[in-house]
Parts: C-alpha cells; sequence; structure tokens
C-alpha cells in the first residue's frame, strides 16, 4: 500500500516522463543492443553450434552475457557441464532484477511467466529509470518486445553468414562475443569497487586459463566479487576504529 501511494505522489510531479519519451528511449536500448545479436549468432556457429541450436539458445535462454559464455566455453574445448555451470552463475542475477521488477510491475499472474523471458540487464535498467508505474510497464515491454525481436532476428543472420563465410577465425570474428561483452560491460562499472571486482576477474580468468580446464577459469574469476567485497569491509572497518 505505502509503494502504491508513492507512485501516486511520483505521478503527480512534474518530473515523470510522457509515454511517448519512455518508448523512444526503451527502443534505444531495444535497437543498439538487439542488433550485438548478430555477433553472437556469428561467435556460436564458430564455435561449433548449428543453427539451429544457436537460434534456440537465443529464444529460450535470452540473456546475452549467458549465452556468451556458454559458447565461448564450447569453442574453447570445455565440458559442456562447466560451460552450462558458468552461463547459469551469469544469469543468477536476473532472479535478483525480478524480484524488483515484480513489486514495480505489479502483472496479473497469468502474464508473469512470459514477462520473466524479458528479465534481462537492459530491460531491469529501462524498467527502474522510470518513475511512474504505467511508465515501468511500458519501458519494460517495449525494451522486451524489441530487443527480443532483434536478438532472434540478428542471431539468425550471423550464424547463416557465420556457415556462408566458413572459418570465422580467419576473419576474426571469434573476437566479436568477447568485444560486444565487454562494450555492455564497460558502462555498468561507476564505482571504484566495481572497478576493483572486474579488475580482480580479468586477473584471476586470465591467470587461471592455461592451468585449468576450458569453462572452469570463468567460474573461478566469480570469486573476484567475494574478496573485494571482504577487502573493502576491512578497510572501512578499519578507519571506523580510527
Amino acid at each position: 500500500m505505502g509503494e502504491q501511494t508513492a507512485f501516486v505522489d511520483i505521478a503527480a510531479g512534474d518530473g515523470r516522463k510522457t509515454d511517448a519519451a519512455v518508448v523512444r528511449d526503451a527502443l534505444g536500448v531495444g535497437v543498439a543492443v538487439g542488433l550485438s545479436g548478430f555477433a553472437f549468432g556469428v561467435t556460436s556457429a564458430g564455435s561449433g553450434l548449428t543453427v539451429m541450436q544457436t537460434c534456440a539458445l537465443s529464444l529460450l535462454v535470452f540473456t546475452g552475457a549467458s549465452q556468451f559464455a556458454l559458447v565461448g566455453a564450447l569453442a574453447a574445448g570445455g565440458n559442456p557441464l562447466t560451460a552450462a555451470a558458468g552461463a547459469f552463475f551469469l544469469g543468477v542475477r536476473n532472479a535478483f532484477y525480478g524480484l524488483r521488477l515484480s513489486q514495480l510491475l505489479a502483472l496479473p499472474r497469468v502474464v508473469r511467466p512470459f514477462a520473466a523471458q524479458w528479465v534481462i540487464d537492459e530491460t531491469a535498467a529501462v524498467a527502474l529509470a522510470q518513475k511512474g508505474r504505467r511508465q515501468v510497464r511500458i519501458g519494460f515491454a517495449v525494451t522486451g518486445l524489441s530487443l527480443y525481436v532483434l536478438w532472434n532476428l540478428t542471431t539468425l543472420l550471423g550464424a547463416l553468414g557465420a556457415e556462408a563465410i566458413g572459418d570465422t577465425d580467419a576473419w576474426g570474428l571469434d573476437a566479436a562475443g568477447p568485444a560486444v561483452f565487454l562494450a555492455l560491460l564497460a558502462p555498468m562499472l561507476k564505482s571504484g569497487t566495481e572497478r576493483a571486482v572486474a579488475g580482480l576477474a580479468v586477473l584471476l580468468g586470465l591467470g587461471l586459463l592455461p592451468v585449468l580446464p576450458a569453462g572452469v577459469p570463468v567460474l573461478a574469476a566469480a570469486l573476484a566479487a567475494p574478496v573485494v567485497l571482504w577487502a573493502e569491509g576491512r578497510r572501512q572497518g578499519g578507519r571506523g576504529e580510527r
């Protein structure tokens, strides 16, 4: 009840966006990110997956970072179970987005299972930036629909293109996936703690690459977050004692 009252108060203010502005912003995110599905299609086909398998990943999984992690580990010769585990852990963050979005969207129960497919970084970012329930729903729906359609379409085009050109390594297209992933991740690293986690994860991943089976260094890199948070807690605790 308190949250509903807050939404009413915010909606009455002058800072709320118009529906058209929300649609414009949501389409901008959906189109910009959706086009990168081409890179996933190329990367997936280059790692040995068929066009059908590649398209199934985008249709059913639909979380770019996890998809890139999965096909990247498979391309490096990793065990399928290890590759799937790495993709799973990257996708867990979407569950936390869902906890918050379920409160803001307040969708009917029958719609929630279908909306869950669209709970990803981009839809969460656009929805959480809005100031009224109507705008939250518009931002989530337009971002999700435009991104889902474009991502799957460009995935198909990328996979077909990779099959047509043959050896993707010879064209350097094997680097497309990691490059797109870094381009999506970099703008999110705003605080010193986030940059420290990212830097340590890179060091762990690259440092362990020669000594661990393919796919396992990605899982080990996840240890960067608790290590940095522990160090940050110790540092803040030391300041408090002074």
